[in-house]
């Protein structure tokens, strides 16, 4: 057996991830994919360009030392490859490619930043497909700061995709209009109109953390009425009682509201009642397609 190991590096709006894999290859068989770490740095900066247009030199400089921060830890896990992609914020922001050559001369790094087709054609390459079932139809929905990726899958394969600027950064600073919710509305109708029964997958860390918030066991669905009675409850709480009382961090306190408004939106739309949680996404994704297509990647998701 061979132990080869991969890293993705996610500059979202909300968080900056770094995931270290290790691919077990055994002879013919395919191979296996397992977690060796994950560490995750809070810097919003979806803050920034959302709000301002640009990056902050406050978190600019944040973004700095953890990609060098990175690159240190990446060299003594042994990692072989990397992917670096940006999203949202990044994409928006007037100083993303600035700050992403910067980042590149003083750590080394090299950072792409992809847009929501990407996106979602990255997650796509994840173990999805193990998950869904030919006889069923779902909506893939990766729940991000400053966009929501959406994906239909039936008869096993994507029917098709879409990313919208709606996102946990952007509707806490109330920066979603409601012809935006309406055009997602519809595009949710238009494409699951005929898929009856139809259930949710979500990734994520706020639905991640939701599913931990319930007790189920590992594979066990949310189903609607619970996930819309957290809501409520989470609702009603101040922030400080989020903290103290339920023990989550800052930086999740306030985003997994919207966030669970964005999946009971989406599942009153589509008329699903279960949300599966898996734990995958775009990370994921990345490592999956590094290791299948290697330096050549970018070409396949355009």
């Amino acid at each position: 057996m061979k132990v080869r190991k991969f890293a993705a590096i996610d500059i979202g709006s909300n968080a900056i991830r770094l995931l270290i894999q290790n691919v077990l290859e055994e002879g013919k068989q395919e191979p296996k994919f397992r977690k060796s770490a994950l560490i995750r740095i809070p810097v919003r900066l979806g803050e920034d360009a959302f709000t301002k247009g640009k990056i902050s030199d406050y978190h600019t400089e944040r973004m700095v030392k953890t990609m060098k921060a990175f690159k240190l830890l990446m060299e003594v896990h042994g990692v072989e490859k990397y992917m670096a992609c940006a999203t949202s914020a990044m994409r928006e922001a007037s100083n993303g490619s600035e700050i992403i050559e910067r980042i590149h001369q003083e750590s080394g790094i090299r950072i792409v930043i992809i847009d929501g087709k990407q996106e979602a054609t990255i997650i796509a390459s994840t173990d999805l497909k193990e998950l869904i079932e030919r006889d069923r139809a779902y909506l893939y929905i990766d729940v991000g700061g400053g966009s929501t990726e959406f994906t239909v899958f039936t008869r096993g394969k994507i029917r098709v995709s879409k990313s919208f600027k709606i996102g946990t950064v952007r509707l806490l600073n109330e920066m979603v209009a409601d012809a935006t919710w309406e055009q997602l509305e519809d595009w949710i109708a238009q494409h699951t109109v005929d898929l009856s029964p139809i259930s949710i997958i979500g990734s994520g860390g706020n639905i991640n953390k939701l599913h931990k918030m319930s007790g189920r066991k590992e594979g066990e669905p949310l189903s609607y009425i619970w996930l819309n009675a957290q809501y409520r409850f989470l609702e009603s709480m101040s922030y400080e009682d989020r903290l103290l009382e339920l023990g989550l961090n800052p930086d999740r306190a306030d985003v997994i509201i919207p966030a669970a408004r964005i999946y009971l939106s989406a599942a009153k739309w589509s008329g699903a009642k279960k949300i599966h949680v898996p734990k995958i996404g775009l990370s994921d994704g990345m490592i999956k397609t590094l290791y299948h297509f290697g330096d050549g990647w970018l070409n396949k998701t355009q």
